[in-house]
């Protein structure tokens, strides 16, 4: 075990930190998506299915809008469908997932009052028949008198958005207020609500909250059975419909005293109504259990009830829920079982779970039984695990996974209990993958070890690429189309005179690594470094679609951290540098290449010596950066500036060179304007019109007194002048050095 000690350790600390989450130090919200998707999953491959008819919802749908007018309907048209579903159809109890917290004037019972108040106060025939008249006007008169002594349950909201209102009436609270002190509950808590006329509560059977409670993830899968407003508690809708229907016994809580989480644990974990219990969670809901998908339960227009296209049998002694589907009014839902789901079958859900006594246990004490689960399986794998080839290691975490699942299924399928499952797999599967990736770097160290000291002798992003795949790769000699670049800095023996030794080696250090970041940032492969020269090539050995492209973007990206690195190297005292870049493309030999003494993977060829020849030319044109005809062609999306056309040492053949500016796109219109004017000053020289070259050059350098490209077209321009090139001139400069 000894030799395995950090493995144990960083084993152990895995299950630490797993521990953390799940005894509520802190909280992992990818822990509890992932329970929540299990759970979900769960839910829907157990759902029994089929329809429930014991349970009507009385749809106010598009059909009956039609047929009826637009909603709100007046109350006197609600008072006769109360009637009609006590006294024609028998309905056991009738529960409504609506809200009345509005009078109802539709009748003109507002301007009769009136009349009655004043014009008409002292007329005695008026006020005979206003008072015969007002009852048969007063529609919420009209709809309360059709509630009274009938259970019928009202339901109503609750709010915690700022500034919450308290609208209209709720029922006195179900749980008195100090019930529960001295008790660590973890309540939902409100503060205002949207209730119904007084006069509707008082004539109610009873009534309750349709408030479900809803997860960071936005999907509904509980509902707070208790709800607290101002210290006392307030029950939900189907509690209060099923209380209503058992003849409203009264709501006991359950407790378990003690457990294993004895500092914060409540024991709360049912409420009991007569013959039944409710589970409960930390927060005193209860999970939804959803028998189907939608329509699970029967569904009825209202109109039809209105119009008896109802028979009797289909809602004698049923529990009948007013909700709405049609839409505008439809109060959708997401769950588990689908996204849009309509609340007021959330509510037949839990009013079914209920009676059957289904409702799926999530009680706080399982918390302490995740906890021993989580020490128990993680130090047994963390101390074995280690110790097992991997093969077995492989088996014994399967094993692992396969009883943690089985014991959650067997939870849920014997005891309708929710064992959470997230947790422990992914302890697990940590636990696995620590000591996989563990045993494969410490047995690869060798490997690493040849490859650092391969290393010494190529670059070392080949020696990576080879070592990925060492087949795919070869440093045989090839011929490719690849882009080159050199890069040197102007006058460096001025600058090391100007240095002592141990700075010169910082200095040179600090800027060849810079330089070496931009160019392995930008997938170059860096060549060699010559003093403060650097060759680096794009295409090879991995192949580059853009390898010209990478090249010219290294190229701007070198200038820049050029600009920065001064600044660095400003504030330390040391002297400032300028740097030339030369880029190119063409067909190029690349390999590995050398003598038996030593190699080095390379490029040779003509564009390389161009490439080298360009950097050097970057002097001549006072510029940083220079590119060959080649590599502009393959680059569309950088502005270049053609610089000359020239014909440099050891090559007959005159090449265009060119200055890249920046990105498409990405340049002012004062840059892309003296671009233009640029353009016709070359063709005013080419031309031989020195005057109207020298006047755009005075125009180009007023544009922008930094560029040194003008001043030097202007020594070009008078040296012509004195020394005429003649009528055969093909606008081409010879460079006889290199």
């Amino acid at each position: 075990m000894k030799q395995h000690i950090v493995r144990i350790a960083l084993g152990i600390a895995i299950v630490l930190f797993f521990l953390g989450h799940t005894s509520d130090r802190y909280h992992l919200g990818f822990i509890n998506q992932l329970d929540n998707i299990i759970y979900d999953a769960r839910l829907v491959l157990t759902m029994p299915r089929g329809v429930d008819d014991r349970i009507i919802i009385l749809d106010i749908d598009e059909k009956s809008l039609q047929e009826l007018s637009h909603w709100p309907w007046s109350r006197d048209l609600l008072a006769k469908f109360i009637d009609k579903l006590f006294d024609q159809y028998q309905i056991a109890v009738v529960g409504f997932d609506v809200v009345f917290a509005e009078a109802d004037y539709s009748s003109g019972i507002r301007v009769l009052d009136e009349f009655a108040r004043a014009e008409l106060k002292e007329v005695p025939g008026f006020q005979q028949a206003y008072q015969k008249l007002r009852p048969q006007l007063d529609n919420d008169g009209l709809f309360a008198k059709a509630m009274k002594g009938r259970p019928v349950v009202l339901g109503y909201y609750l709010s915690n958005e700022r500034g919450s209102r308290r609208i209209a009436s709720i029922p006195e609270p179900v749980l008195p207020k100090g019930m529960f002190t001295g008790r660590n509950i973890y309540f939902t808590s409100w503060v205002g609500y949207g209730g119904n006329l007084v006069e509707f509560q008082k004539s109610a059977a009873n009534a309750g909250h349709f408030n479900p409670f809803t997860d960071p993830d936005g999907i509904v899968r509980r509902v707070p059975m208790l709800a607290e407003l101002d210290g006392a508690y307030y029950e939900a809708l189907s509690l209060a419909v099923v209380r209503t229907l058992l003849g409203f016994p009264k709501v006991e809580p359950g407790y378990t005293e003690g457990g294993v989480m004895q500092g914060s644990y409540s024991g709360l974990e049912w409420l009991r109504t007569g013959p039944l219990t409710i589970p409960v969670d930390e927060t005193v809901s209860a999970l939804v259990p959803f028998r189907g998908d939608r329509y699970s339960f029967p569904y009825i227009s209202i109109s039809d009830v209105l119009a008896d296209r109802v028979q009797p049998a289909q809602l004698k002694g049923r529990i009948a829920l007013v909700g709405a589907t049609a839409s505008g009014l439809f109060d959708l839902r997401a769950t588990p079982v689908n996204s849009v789901y309509a609340g007021v079958e959330v509510h037949a859900n839990m009013i079914a779970g209920i009676l059957d006594r289904k409702i799926p246990q999530k009680p706080p004490y399982m918390l302490g039984a995740e906890v021993m689960l989580i020490v128990g399986i993680g130090l047994l794998l963390a101390m074995l695990i280690p110790m097992l080839s991997a093969v077995w290691a492989t088996l014994s975490s399967f094993i692992a996974l396969a009883a943690v699942s089985a014991l959650s299924i067997l939870a849920w399928t014997q005891a309708h209990t929710v064992l959470p499952l997230a947790t422990s797999l992914l302890m697990i599967l940590s636990l696995y993958v620590m000591n996989m990736a563990y045993g494969y770097f410490v047995e690869s160290r060798s490997k690493r070890q040849f490859t650092e000291l391969f290393g010494q002798y190529v670059p070392p992003e080949l020696v990576d690429k080879m070592a990925q795949d060492p087949e795919k790769y070869s440093m045989e000699g090839k011929e490719e189309t690849l882009t080159v670049l050199f890069s040197d800095v102007r006058g460096f023996t001025s600058i090391s005179e100007s240095l002592s030794a141990k700075d010169l080696t910082l200095y040179i250090n600090d800027y060849l690594t810079a330089m070496s970041l931009v160019i392995r940032g930008n997938g170059g492969t860096l060549d060699k470094y010559i003093g403060d020269a650097i060759m680096a090539f794009w295409g090879a050995p991995v192949e580059d679609a853009k390898h010209a492209r990478n090249g010219v973007v290294t190229m701007l990206s070198m200038q820049k951290r050029a600009a920065e690195l001064n600044e660095e190297f400003r504030a330390k005292g040391w002297p400032e540098f300028k740097i030339g870049i030369g880029v190119n493309s063409g067909r190029m030999r690349v390999g590995d290449m050398g003598s038996k003494l030593r190699k080095a993977y390379t490029v040779m060829g003509d564009p390389v010596n161009l490439g080298s020849r360009l950097e050097g030319l970057t002097k001549q044109y006072d510029l940083g950066m220079l590119v060959g005809d080649e590599t502009r062609k393959l680059v569309t999306d950088v502005v270049f500036r053609e610089v000359d056309m020239v014909r440099v040492k050891g090559k007959d053949t005159a090449v265009a060179i060119f200055e890249p500016l920046g990105m498409q796109g990405e340049l002012e219109k004062k840059t892309l304007d003296e671009l233009k004017l640029w353009n016709q000053c070359l063709k005013y020289y080419r031309a031989q019109d020195w005057d109207q070259a020298e006047v755009a050059l005075l125009n180009l350098q007023r544009m922008n007194p930094e560029c040194e490209l003008y001043g030097a077209y202007s020594e070009f321009v008078a040296e012509h002048r004195k020394n005429p090139p003649g009528p055969g001139w093909d606008g081409v400069r010879k460079f006889e050095t290199k």
